[in-house]
């Protein structure tokens, strides 16, 4: 066939394949890349004959005799037909199953996890690209063509068609089960519940809030398994935190459905896969299942460090010293409220047993005891002064045997455009009264010809303030350093070292359960700029941990345990069975122990976990648990599903069956604060009647009197007919009251008291709170939150005390019916004050709900009510160690306080009506009429604090 034009000269069908001859160049086509049957068109010089490609390229022939052009392209189309067909039959059986498989989720009988539908997905995508996309509808007919179009739908909208699968599947799956759920456990399980049963995906993660019924779910879900046919019981792994919470979970399968499933701990897991892999099981070190144990054991590693290695004794004392407390100073905050606020959590406290006012006289102060200088702590001026109303002076330190006075000053330098120095004090401060008590300082030693030593703030931001003073105090006393021994003893004594082996216990768990090294800590406290602290307190953990690690002496703990088995796992030498993994408490699970799991599911393509927990709860950091596993749950776990990777679905069970609603929403407020916890939603058990959290302030030495009160008014309310049960909890074990006594007292209530960390999973109709007060042993705890933590965690948790809001949540969900908090009138913890300003509704205050809180204008504290030594009722700092404003109550009625009725009145006012002149000089005080040698005269109530005065006159005054 020769063309009258140029362009394609001739055609020839050769078999499956078209030589195609152009005046340039030959090519050949296969008939599969054919896009449609050929297309021949009458023409004045005679026809045209058309194929077009796959690629949508058109070949064109022109100037063919008609009849031969016809009878040519009857020739290739019967050619392409046949070579369609014969395609589609090659892999007849292979697209069979393939057609099943995608229309079979039309209609699924298991749950469309990713791991099962990516299979249908891989094999779709691989027979398309060979034969299906290459098929033309016309060449294999209309019945072929509809099935192949089915699973290109598929290849082409893979997720739609998965997720509708995925919904299909779980109406019918409920409905299929109905009965089922409704029997399994005494009740019937709620939506949510069943949900989460029937959802199956790669990775499933149940939030299961505070009295949600997590048990019935994990329950429910390894009973499905089992009786549905989609797991064997020997290939569902049912995992516990606790043996006794295994025990009961396989005592509770067995009974609710008659599977017989043993759920076991992590740690039993972990020695069976050793024991299978080894042969036989390495001894247990002897401290792996006793914390009490294991810390002693590293206080007694720190004692032994000290009496035998002088260089780390060197790093030990130093840590105590220097950097036990966070190093943070007035510098670091914008109001005295803050500071103060700070420095009392700290309680800072030197080595020699006094509190110090801040950081770096707590520096100064340990450095002396360090190195024998006997000192005295702000003891008054050896020489009386003329005080003009001001307090008797207290320089910072006094040395005892030379008499050397040594002050510290709270300034920094700044260098003026001018080139000029200048001193800068904290936002706070008022700069020019400040500078001018350094200059009265001064001036007062050079009177008195006493030597006065100076240290500055800008001394330690230089990093010279210990040897900057060092050097100031050479020249008149000489160091007689103490041996570390004694200074260790000392801290011993002072119950410091059992803070700071808790959080060494804290430390090495999370960096073996992590498998980290100390060059990847100090890499981090780069990054969080964590600085000084953390190179000092490495340079303690080092040896510490290699100590630690010798003492095992071929013996393992549970870190080592746990990822003993795992690497077997990951390695293929132990060979697991489990096709589920059902993990319960997952918000406990460390860093170790989520690697176990990842193992164990990386054996099997189609394998799943199952977890189930409450990232509100997670509160073992100290155990080595790490909430960085829930919170990325789909990127640890999840599978992958057409290109999308951590695929995963989440069930929030969201009703509560243990608190009514104002307990349920306010701890759901509190711990939501924090905004990297995970937002749930929350139905309470009920609606409260009356006022369900109340908080009584306890004064010094008050706390039995105030829990008895309360105990009488719950037993009086409670039926008789039945013991009402009241749980106490405190955040630390010495809190524990006279229980004997008090069940002896109130026998109408069943009595108990818990730890908070020992009351997860328990509930009572009333929850006491006791001593929720501030502190470095407080609630919250300091030493548990504390930032060095972060080096050993994958996520930071920059949001303040996050660990110990998490506690707070669990003592208040503990609670059916009433929460009772007891804390300080004076000092109360920060959790009580951030809830009485956020709870209006549904609370009780000390039975005084019209309870008004006055701010202290010196500082921007609370001024707290308290009885003084004359009877009368005075107001007071909360910082009272630090602030130390004070006021009387008011004259005429006794009880209240005057206070400013607006900005920038002369006067003040009481709530009873009395009144008089303000103060000009301070913010609290008001003017009241004294007698001096010239007869009377007003000055300030706050006096000698405050020195304001003023001429007398016809206004009112308040009498004093």
């Amino acid at each position: 066939m020769a063309p009258f034009l140029r362009g394609t000269r001739t055609i020839e069908l050769d078999g499956e394949i078209l030589h195609v001859a152009g005046h340039l160049r030959t090519s050949a086509i296969s008939l599969g890349d054919v896009a449609a049957a050929p297309a021949v068109r009458k023409t004045l010089l005679g026809a045209t004959l058309s194929i077009t490609t796959g690629s949508k390229e058109t070949i064109i022939l022109r100037g063919a005799k008609r009849r031969d052009a016809l009878v040519f392209s009857n020739q290739v189309e019967k050619a392409w037909v046949e070579y369609n067909v014969s395609a589609l039959e090659r892999e007849a059986d292979r697209f069979s199953q393939l057609h099943a498989a995608v229309t079979a989720l039309a209609r699924p009988t298991r749950y469309p996890a990713a791991c099962a539908v990516q299979v249908i997905l891989d094999e779709a995508r691989s027979l398309d690209d060979a034969v299906l996309s290459k098929l033309r509808a016309e060449a294999i007919g209309s019945e072929a063509a509809s099935l192949v179009a089915e699973v290109r739908t598929f290849v082409a909208d893979p997720r739609r068609i998965r997720n509708t699968a995925i919904e299909l599947f779980v109406i019918a799956e409920l409905e299929r089960w109905k009965d089922f759920f409704d029997t399994i456990e005494s009740k019937p399980l709620t939506h949510e519940q069943r949900l989460s049963v029937v959802v199956d995906e790669d990775a499933t993660l149940v939030l299961a809030g505070a009295g949600s019924g997590k048990t019935s779910v994990i329950t429910a879900k390894a009973a499905y398994l089992a009786k549905a046919g989609i797991r064997s019981p020997d290939e569902i792994l049912l995992l516990a935190f606790a043996k006794n919470a295994a025990e009961e979970m396989s005592e509770r399968v067995q009974a609710r459905s008659g599977v017989a499933l043993a759920a076991r701990t992590f740690h039993a897991l972990a020695y069976d896969i050793i024991g299978l892999v080894e042969g036989s099981k390495p001894a247990l070190a002897r401290h792996a299942a006793d914390d009490a144990l294991f810390i002693d054991t590293i206080k007694q590693i720190l004692k032994n460090l000290v009496r035998s290695d002088p260089n780390v004794a060197k790093s030990i004392i130093k840590w105590f010293a220097q950097f036990f407390v966070e190093p943070k100073t007035e510098w670091d905050f914008r109001t005295k409220h803050d500071f103060y606020t700070h420095i009392e959590k700290l309680d800072l406290r030197t080595l020699q047993g006094e509190k110090v006012k801040s950081y770096e006289e707590l520096q100064i102060a340990n450095w002396l005891y360090e190195n024998g200088m006997e000192y005295e702590y702000e003891p008054v001026y050896e020489h009386k002064l003329a005080s003009a109303g001001r307090r008797d002076y207290c320089p910072d330190f006094r040395l005892v045997e030379s008499g050397i006075y040594i002050e510290h000053f709270g300034v920094r330098r700044q260098t003026m455009p001018d080139g000029s120095e200048h001193l800068t004090t904290a936002s706070f401060v008022d700069r020019e009264q400040y500078l001018a008590g350094i200059d009265w300082k001064r001036e007062t030693h050079s009177a008195y010809e006493t030597t006065l030593i100076e240290t500055y703030s800008y001394e330690r931001q230089e990093g010279r303030l210990l040897t900057s003073l060092a050097e100031k105090l050479a020249p008149y006393v000489s160091p007689k350093p103490r041996p570390p021994e004694e200074i260790f003893d000392r801290l011993v004594e002072m119950k410091q070292v059992d803070n700071f082996s808790q959080l060494l216990g804290t430390f090495l768990r999370k960096y073996k359960g992590g498998a980290y090294s100390v060059a990847d800590c100090e890499t981090k406290a780069k990054k969080l700029n964590l600085g000084r602290r953390a190179a000092a307190f490495l340079s303690v953990f080092e040896p510490v941990f290699e100590e630690y690690e010798k003492r095992l002496e071929g013996r393992i703990d549970f870190e080592d345990m746990i990822l003993r088995a795992a690497r077997y796992a990951e390695t293929g030498r132990f060979r697991s069975p489990f096709r589920h993994i059902l993990v319960d408490e997952f918000q406990d699970i460390s860093q170790s122990r989520g690697k176990l799991v990842k193992a164990l599911k990386a054996q099997h393509q189609d394998a799943r976990v199952f977890a189930v927990g409450d990232d509100w709860q997670s509160i073992f950091r100290f155990a080595g648990s790490d909430i960085h596993l829930m919170r990325h749950f789909g990127v640890e776990f999840g599978g992958s599903f057409d290109g999308e990777s951590g695929v995963h679905k989440t069930v929030d069970l969201g009703r509560t069956f243990r608190s009514v609603d104002q307990i349920a929403f306010a701890a759901r407020a509190f711990v939501l604060k924090n905004p990297a916890q995970i937002e749930k939603r929350i139905v309470p058990a009920g609606k409260a009647t009356e006022p369900a959290i109340k908080f009584v302030e306890v004064t010094a030495n008050e706390g039995q009197k105030k829990l008895a009160e309360l105990l009488t008014s719950i037993s009086e309310m409670s039926a008789t007919s039945e013991q009402t049960s009241v749980l106490l909890l405190g955040r630390y074990r010495f809190l524990e009251p006279d229980m004997r006594d008090l069940q002896m007292r109130f026998p109408l209530l069943r009595l108990s008291f818990k730890t908070i960390h020992a009351s997860k999973g328990l509930e009572a109709d009333h929850v006491v709170l006791l001593k929720a007060d501030g502190g470095r042993t407080g609630f919250p705890s300091e030493t548990v939150d504390d930032p060095l933590l972060s080096l050993v965690s994958p996520e930071v948790e920059p949001f303040e005390n996050a660990e110990e809001r998490r506690v707070m949540y669990v003592a208040m969900t503990r609670a059916r019916r009433t929460l009772t908090i007891l804390a300080s009138k004076s000092r109360p913890s920060s959790f009580v004050t951030e809830l009485r300003k956020d709870l209006a509704v549904g609370t009780e205050w000390s039975g005084d709900t019209a309870q008004v809180v006055h701010e202290c204008g010196e500082c921007g504290g609370r001024l707290v009510d308290v009885v003084g030594h004359d009877g009368r009722l005075w107001y007071r700092c909360e910082h009272v160690q630090n602030c130390g404003n004070i006021l009387p109550s008011c004259p005429s009625c006794g009880t209240n306080l005057p206070r400013s009725s607006s900005s920038g009145s002369s006067e003040l006012s009481c709530s009873c009506g009395a009144a008089s002149l303000k103060c000009p000089d301070c913010k609290d005080g008001w003017f009241v009429e004294r007698t001096g040698r010239y007869g009377p005269f007003l000055s300030c109530v706050r006096y000698p604090s405050c020195s304001g005065k003023a001429r007398r006159s016809s206004q009112k005054v308040l009498e004093n």
